[in-house]
């Protein structure tokens, strides 16, 4: 099991989100540094079965950190479906643990969420795009479903969430595989103009699609034209205040864990 999160530990994870990786690129360049503020209140709710193990990752051509977190009260997690996580460019599955993931997906179950499991792994800063012989969307899309099926899970029914440049890779791995994907959730996804994401936009046709931004993130105008640019209207698109840090994030997380598990509960 993992330890539980301190309230300090969330708000330097926070701080610590300054620097991403932009729109497909795969150099990481400084767009916003958020001011240290209030950490968000973790829910009061247990962590579940949650697991931090490593795995050999053909696809990535290196050992991986894969994590994995079963809501509480809900054993360990057999038959439930995925929504896998694609982490941004100043985090890992290391950092999950303490920004609460697991309390936030039991809080979600307990209030009529239905259930689901979080998976991800490590996907290095390349912007969930292969370089050279280490892909790391091909690790999601094959390999953490494959390991998600060897614990018991319904890796049949999957969604995926991320944030920065997560979210650029949650939405690209829709769009590289159309229809795969219940839904997808995107918090200040690190789009632009141009990008391979904002190319092949009409890819997500019929894919249920959430979008979150803070309105002093220096993203929002991106995708702000995103959702502008899909092919049918976002099920959510919500710019509240808040900057690019899970000071922000967290607040959110409650909503997109909502539509993420009413779209896996769908037979």
């Amino acid at each position: 099991m993992v330890a539980r999160p301190t309230r300090r530990a969330l708000l330097l994870a926070g701080a610590g989100a300054a620097t991403l990786s932009v729109g497909g690129g795969f150099a990481a360049r400084e767009l916003t540094r958020p001011r240290p503020g209030p950490a968000p209140e973790l829910p009061d709710a247990p962590a579940g079965d949650e697991r931090l193990v490593r795995r050999e990752s053909a696809a990535r051509g290196r050992a991986v950190d894969f994590w994995t977190a079963v809501p509480a009260g809900h054993g360990d997690g057999r038959g439930l479906p995925v929504c896998l996580v694609l982490h941004g460019a100043s985090a890992t599955p290391r950092d999950y643990a303490r920004f609460g993931l697991a309390r936030f997906l039991t809080d979600a179950t307990r209030r009529g969420t239905p259930p689901f499991v979080l998976a991800g792994a490590t996907g290095g800063r390349l912007s969930w795009r292969p370089s050279g012989a280490d892909d790391p969307q091909r690790m999601v899309r094959e390999e953490l479903p494959a390991w998600c099926a060897e614990r018991g899970f319904d890796a049949g029914r999957v969604a995926a969430w991320g944030w920065s440049m997560g979210g650029f890779g949650a939405l690209l791995l829709a769009e590289t595989f159309p229809g795969w994907l219940r839904a997808v959730a995107a918090f200040s996804p690190a789009v632009r103009g141009g990008d391979a994401v904002l190319t092949g936009v009409a890819r997500l046709r019929g894919t249920p699609v959430g979008l979150w931004c803070g309105r002093q993130d220096g993203l929002l105008s991106k995708v702000r034209a995103l959702a502008r640019a899909l092919p049918e209207p976002p099920v959510r698109a919500e710019y509240a205040d808040g900057r690019h840090d899970f000071t922000y994030w967290g607040r959110v997380i409650p909503d997109a864990f909502a539509l993420l598990g009413s779209a896996l509960a769908r037979p």
